[in-house]
């Protein structure tokens, strides 16, 4: 199961998933780019099931937790890619703001793993946390996506140690800039050029990821820090 999977990471995520013959859950808000990608990871996919709603919300929540206990026997890997950013000063930024990176960034998790950690159990699963680099360090500008970022970090690990004697493994990800629809508005409201050949790909962190997950059973990689090569 992949959710934000109708773009940047956690489209790049589904499909390499596709890629190595895993069924799939893809979770997304905007429904015309769902069918996209549902259809596109089908071509190497055994069977993809799309479910559209917004994270943000209890009760998509609750309704797509229903239908993936009604449509799959078990859940292998829960990716949470799915993300929301605001940028601006802890002086200005309107209040609203944080509570809706909270809902999305923070809140939206931890009900997702909450209600389907039976199903990961059961397999043995395994949980990833696409991070951010926010989530290790902030800065001016920042300080609401990072405080949920953080708060991320701290659900995950957490999580790992409750989680481990039960065989499950939890993963987190910290990806630097990656060249992806919300990097190309950061940079605008940054106000600098925007050069996506010079970050991180999707495909990149979907990669590591990826390998991660295939990872032999007698080790975990708990947490991965990726980088863009060329320094701007």
């Amino acid at each position: 199961m992949v959710t934000g999977a109708t773009s940047g990471i956690g489209r790049a995520t589904a499909l390499a998933l596709a890629d190595c013959g895993m069924a799939l859950g893809l979770v997304g808000r905007d429904s015309r780019r769902l069918a996209d990608v549902t259809m596109e990871a089908r071509t190497s996919s055994p069977r993809v099931e799309a479910y559209q709603g917004d994270l943000s919300q209890d009760e998509d929540i609750r309704r797509i937790v229903m239908s993936v206990q009604k449509d799959f026997a078990g859940v292998d890997v829960l990716v949470h890619s799915a993300g929301l950013f605001h940028m601006g000063s802890v002086g200005q930024s309107p209040i609203e703001e944080l509570d809706e990176l909270y809902r999305v960034n923070v809140r939206a998790p931890y009900a997702l793993s909450q209600a389907l950690l039976p199903m990961l159990s059961a397999k043995n699963g395994q949980i990833v946390f696409v991070n951010s680099s926010a989530g290790i360090s902030s800065r001016a500008g920042v300080a609401a996506y990072a405080a949920t970022k953080h708060a991320l970090r701290a659900i995950a690990d957490a999580l790992r140690a409750e989680v481990n004697p039960d065989a499950v493994r939890v993963i987190s990800i910290y990806p630097g800039r990656t060249a992806t629809p919300q990097q190309k508005i950061i940079h605008e409201k940054e106000g600098k050029a925007y050069h996506p050949e010079c970050l991180l790909q999707p495909e990149d962190v979907a990669r590591a990821l990826v390998d991660s997950l295939m990872m032999p059973r007698t080790a975990e990689v708990t947490d991965i820090s990726i980088r863009p090569m060329r320094k701007t």
